[in-house]
This record gives C-alpha cells, structure tokens and sequence, in this order.
C-alpha cells in the first residue's frame, strides 16, 4: 500500500493528518518537513514575549509525540528537492519515496524587502520557530538594564501584535509603515486611530508615509535610514511586511499557480492526487469561482478537515463561511471582517460608538450591501450578530 505524503508539518499538515487518521487507521502516512517537527500555534509568535515564553515552552508536542499520536513516519529536518507528478514520487534529502496521494502544506516565505546597508543583514523576521528563538535571544543579548529599542518595519497585522506584545513587556518599539495607519488595508481609519492612540499609550512610536532604505551599524547600535530622511537608532529591527506563499517545488512541478498554488473547490492542485491548503494555497470560491489566498486559521482548519475526507475517498467541497479575524493587540483587540479589496475603493465605512464604549465600523458596498467590519473590543456574541449582517443591505 502506497503511502499518503504530507509535505510540511505547521498547523495545515497536522491538520489533515489529524483529520484523516480519524477517518483512516491503516494508511501509511508520512510527513515531511525541514525543521524539528514540533507542534505549536503559530500565532503565538507575535504574542510570547509579555507572556515570558521562550521558543522551547511554545511547543506543546515533539515531533515523536506527534509521530504517535497521529500513527505517522514523521521525517524531520529533511529536505524536498523536487515532485515527479507523473511517476508520483517526491525526491528528498533523505532518499526517494512513492505516494498515493500528495499534500502541500509548506506554507509561505518572508517577504525581504533588498534593504541596502553594511547592517542589512541584521534585519530579522519571525516565520517559524526557530525565527523566533533567534529574534528572543536577540533581545536577551542586550543590556537588560534599559527597554531594547526595537525597530519594526511593517505596521501590518503582524507587525502591530509584535509592537503591542514587545511594548507590554517594557521594550521601546517604533514601527515604520509606507501607508498612513495602521492596518490601512484590513479596517476602518477609526478603528486603525483608536489602534495608534492605544499603542502610543504603550510607548510606540510611528513614522507613516515612509519606508527603510538602509540599515548600518553605528557602534553598537543600529541605524535604518527611512526615504523620508528621518533616521531610527535601535538595538533589534524586525521586518514585519508580510508573507509570499512558498511555490518553489509547486514551480519545480509545474502545478498551476498564481499567487498561491491554485487548488479546486475540493483542494486538489492541476496535477491528480496532489492537494494543496494553508498559506501556500489559493483557494477557489463555491460561490463565484474567483481564487484568493487566505492566510488565517480558519481556512486551515476547514480546508484541513474536507481535504481529509477526500483523501478517504469522499470528495468534499472546502466551504469557506466568514470567519472574524482576531487581532491580538491587548490594548486594543480587535476583530474583523476586512472589506474585498477591490470592492474598497467604490464602498464607505460607517462608524458607531456604542453606549459601553465599544466600536464598530462597517464596511458597505457600493450597493449598501454589508461586506466586512471591525469591531473593538469584541465577544463571540457581537461578533456573531455583525456576521449575521454580512450580505444584507442596510435598510434590512
């Protein structure tokens, strides 16, 4: 019996094989992945430094721990050099094996930014783990007598939860963005004010409309250069400018891609008995049949589910419901529905301010229809009556 390959242990490959040895005791299933194989949250990355948690302590199951409990040949530290979709073999570092069926789970690279500078290479940024563990030992290198100056480039989701998390835990964070705001592309400007007003609070300093050209040593210090002119002296700097889905052996094999590898409403790649789902994934639409990259946990987890069901001989269609997207930024959670953006530019956003204090905005199209929102601070019960308005117009 060919065995079911799984490339890439985060939280998309666990998920399927979660999800499948529910379904399916027998099948041989191996895993492979480049690093240790240890089961974490990937979210929090951006939240471990104010809860005092080192790298090791966010592992919560060994790779020989997952490996058990999921009945699997886990591989780890082992890389995939290419996929021969005709003769269904993957070529690894550790040799050359068959499958029946294939999962692509290896999720999305860091986007670098070709920052010039004798410093450039100094520029950190956390994807993984051990990114992680690096970044954190970073800032326990340095005098911890005084708050590390931590520049982070990017004011994004991701970089707006670090600044928050490292703020929280007495480090000086400035964050460096080209827009205006922050998360000017996923809310509202009332809702991204109340954010900057909550993280200044904390210490946080901005520089908008601007972006880093250079970073260099100076002494010990570091010093990025902005377009603007202005110049930001840190000890740590932290690119946080996004993610680019990882399709280097997608490429290699040639399975269609755009911005992400293109997969079905059932997740199957172009190529037969190959799947896709999490950050690599472009996921296509039940409703309309547009494609789209989705990198949140909720689409993993439903992806991860339907796609287990298939490889058990069930075709299962991946139907992706709204789901709010949590931003852990304590001092100013929010959760939020963000607008399509092409939809953005011809929609308006509307605002409230609750008696309790609460925000809201809402997102409407340029039919009245409700097509996202933002909402801070926010419970499952508000959350689940915005998304109930989701569709509606607004005199409904």
């Amino acid at each position: 019996m060919k065995p079911i390959i799984i490339i890439g242990a985060g939280l998309a490959g666990y998920t399927v094989a979660r999800e499948f040895r529910k379904l399916d005791k027998a099948t041989p299933l191996i895993m492979i992945t480049e690093d240790s194989g240890g089961y974490y949250s990937k979210p929090m990355l951006s939240n471990a430094f104010a809860h005092g948690k080192q790298a090791e302590q966010l592992i919560t199951h060994s790779a020989t721990q997952m490996a058990e409990q999921l009945a699997a040949t886990l591989m780890t530290n082992t890389r995939v050099n290419g996929i021969d979709t005709a003769a269904k073999t993957v070529d690894t570092s550790s040799g050359t094996f068959e499958f029946e069926k294939l999962v692509l789970a290896v999720g999305a690279q860091a986007i670098h930014l070709g920052l010039k500078g004798d410093a450039a290479d100094q520029v950190l940024s956390v994807n993984h783990i051990a990114d992680y563990a690096i970044f954190r030992a970073r800032i326990n290198s340095q005098d911890n007598a005084v708050p590390v100056r931590v520049a982070i480039l990017g004011a994004g989701l991701i970089g707006c939860e670090f600044a928050d998390d490292l703020a929280g835990a007495g480090h000086a964070v400035t964050l460096i963005d080209p827009s205006n705001r922050p998360l000017a592309a996923l809310t509202a400007p009332a809702l991204s004010a109340g954010l900057q007003a909550a993280l200044i609070a904390r210490g946080v300093r901005f520089h908008f409309g601007t972006v880093a050209e250079t970073v260099t040593h100076a002494n010990t210090d570091l010093c990025v250069t902005l377009a603007d002119g202005t110049t930001v002296e840190a000890d740590v700097v932290l690119s946080a400018v996004g993610l680019r889905p990882d399709l280097r052996l997608a490429h290699a094999a040639q399975l269609k891609t755009g911005r992400g590898i293109i997969i079905d409403t059932a997740g199957l790649t172009s190529a037969a008995d190959i799947y896709a789902l999490g950050d690599c994934a472009e996921y296509t639409s039940l409703v309309d049949g547009s494609t789209r990259t989705l990198p949140y946990i909720m689409p993993i987890m439903t992806a991860g589910r339907a796609i287990a069901r298939t490889l058990n001989g069930e075709r299962t269609e991946i139907d992706l419901k709204p789901s709010p997207v949590l931003i852990k930024t304590p001092s100013f959670p929010l959760a939020l529905i963000p607008p399509a953006p092409h939809i953005v530019a011809t929609g308006k956003w509307l605002d409230e301010t609750t008696e309790t204090g609460r925000s809201i905005s809402r997102f409407y199209d340029a039919n009245d229809v409700l097509e996202g929102f933002g909402v801070s601070p926010h419970d499952n019960a508000i959350r689940q009556e915005l998304l109930a308005g989701l569709g509606q117009k607004a005199s409904q």
